[in-house]
C-alpha cells in the first residue's frame, strides 16, 4: 500500500484508495514545461511507460481525456475519426484546470472536478506497470494499466505519433 508519510493527500489518490488499488509513489522534482520526458527521466522510467493525461475537447468544446503515452504525442486527426467526432484539439490550460479540477502539469484522470470521457492509447494496456500524475505536479503513481478502463471506463484507441 502507498506510504502515508509522503506526499499530500489528491482527490486521485482518494479515489484509488476507496477502490482498494494498490498504487506506488513516485514524487520528482517538477520542471514547468518538463512533461513526462522530464518525469521519466527523473525517476530513471522509459518514458513510453510515463502516461501523460491531457484534457482536449471536440468541435463542441465538449472536454474529454486522453491517455498517452509519454514520448508520444497524440494525432487528433486520428482521434475524432475514432470517437465519432468532426475535430478534437487541446483545451488550453485554464479551460483544462477549470474541467479536470487540476493544475496543467498535475493533471491525473482519477479524482477529476467533472466527469469526463477517457481514452487510453490501446498500447499502453499492454504495459505491466505505468506512471500517471497522481494529482500534483511532481507526484506520479505507479498502477497496472487496467485500472484506468476499471475505474475510469477508458476506451482504447489508436491515435499514437512518434514525438
Amino acid at each position: 500500500m502507498a506510504k502515508k508519510d509522503h506526499v499530500s493527500v489528491t482527490p486521485a489518490t482518494q479515489l484509488l484508495k476507496t477502490a482498494k488499488v494498490v498504487f506506488t509513489e513516485h514524487p520528482y522534482e517538477y520542471l514547468e514545461h518538463g512533461g513526462a520526458l522530464h518525469s521519466a527521466a527523473e525517476l530513471g522510467w522509459d518514458p513510453f511507460h510515463v502516461v501523460k493525461t491531457l484534457v482536449m475537447q471536440d468541435q463542441d468544446a465538449r472536454p474529454l481525456v486522453v491517455l498517452m503515452h509519454g514520448n508520444r504525442k497524440v494525432s487528433t486527426k486520428n482521434l475524432a475519426r475514432q470517437i465519432g467526432a468532426k475535430s478534437v484539439e487541446p483545451c488550453t490550460p485554464e479551460v483544462a484546470n477549470r474541467h479536470s479540477g487540476y493544475l496543467v502539469g498535475g493533471t491525473s484522470p482519477f479524482g477529476t472536478r467533472r466527469a469526463m470521457p477517457v481514452y487510453i492509447e490501446s498500447s499502453i494496456l499492454a504495459l505491466p506497470k505505468i506512471l500517471i500524475n497522481g494529482g500534483r505536479r511532481g507526484y506520479l503513481v505507479g498502477i497496472a494499466p487496467h485500472v484506468c478502463v476499471d475505474l475510469l471506463d477508458a476506451k482504447p484507441v489508436q491515435c499514437a505519433l512518434e514525438d
